[in-house]
């Protein structure tokens, strides 16, 4: 285990520790260290923060942090890069339930799953925005799949975004058997 990953693993403890609370305090803690109000944090604002919890990194390490959690690439740290790095790892399990409910929804088996699949496994008439005429069938599912998407949202989604939506999901459920059962019965697997 390098460096990182034992920074990571000790920040994911101190949340742990929390309680519930955890992801809510994390996230007043993030804004608190952001003090420059840019809504993310540089090498400098994290290395104060971390040493605040005790775990005293040098700039080099920090560095190190911030690169392999900053996953668009801008040299700081947002909120959402912040909290999915505390996210623990999924076990086998959880991750072959997620890729049996993405292989159900990619219909044509391309390893994307678009509206054109959706439509093939769900329909969205009865949604009450499709029955109010507010929203075509369409708009209901694209706004259905952006719910996996990236932030990007370009209308397609790869087995590695929606392995990413549900490590979120996992992060709140506590052991294998409560999430395998919720994802057999909310995909009907």
């Amino acid at each position: 285990m390098d460096a990182v990953d034992t920074t990571m693993e000790k920040l994911r403890a101190q949340c742990l520790s929390r309680g519930a609370s955890g992801i809510q305090g994390v996230a007043r803690f993030f804004r608190r260290l952001d003090r420059d109000g840019s809504h993310s944090l540089d090498v400098g604002e994290l290395q104060r923060g971390l040493a605040e919890l005790g775990l005293v990194l040098d700039t080099a390490e920090m560095e190190g942090v911030c690169r392999r959690w900053d996953r668009d690439g801008s040299g700081t740290l947002d909120l959402e890069e912040f909290l999915r790095a505390l996210r623990p790892p999924m076990s086998q399990a959880r991750e072959a339930v997620i890729a049996a409910a993405f292989a159900k929804l990619d219909r044509n088996g391309d390893g994307v799953v678009t509206v054109d699949d959706l439509r093939g496994v769900y329909s969205g008439r009865a949604h009450p925005k499709v029955r109010s005429g507010e929203w075509t069938e369409e708009q209901v599912l694209r706004r259905f799949l952006d719910n996996f998407d990236s932030s990007e949202k370009d209308g397609q989604v790869t087995l590695a975004e929606f392995q990413d939506y549900y490590s979120g999901v996992s992060a709140s459920v506590d052991t294998d058997e409560e999430f395998v059962a919720m994802m057999t019965s909310a995909w009907r697997l």
